[in-house]
């Protein structure tokens, strides 16, 4: 079965990921945050799926360091 996608627009993003807009932003421009998915010229949203997986990686980081 086909997982169903679910966009946040930005305001979503920043309460999902505590980080403002400047540091989402300059996480992408360095590649190291999901980018956004044009939802229309302009609209922008985040895969939340993406978005749990990269905090995943995140918290898989920290723990991996404290061992």
């Amino acid at each position: 079965m086909e997982r169903i996608t679910r966009f946040l627009r930005l305001p979503a993003v920043i309460e999902m990921v505590g980080l403002q807009r400047t540091a989402i932003y300059g996480r992408i421009k360095a590649g190291t945050f999901p980018k956004p998915v044009q939802l229309g010229p302009r609209a922008v949203a985040w895969d939340e799926q993406e978005l749990a997986e990269w905090q995943g990686g995140l918290t898989r980081g920290v723990k991996k360091q404290l061992n």
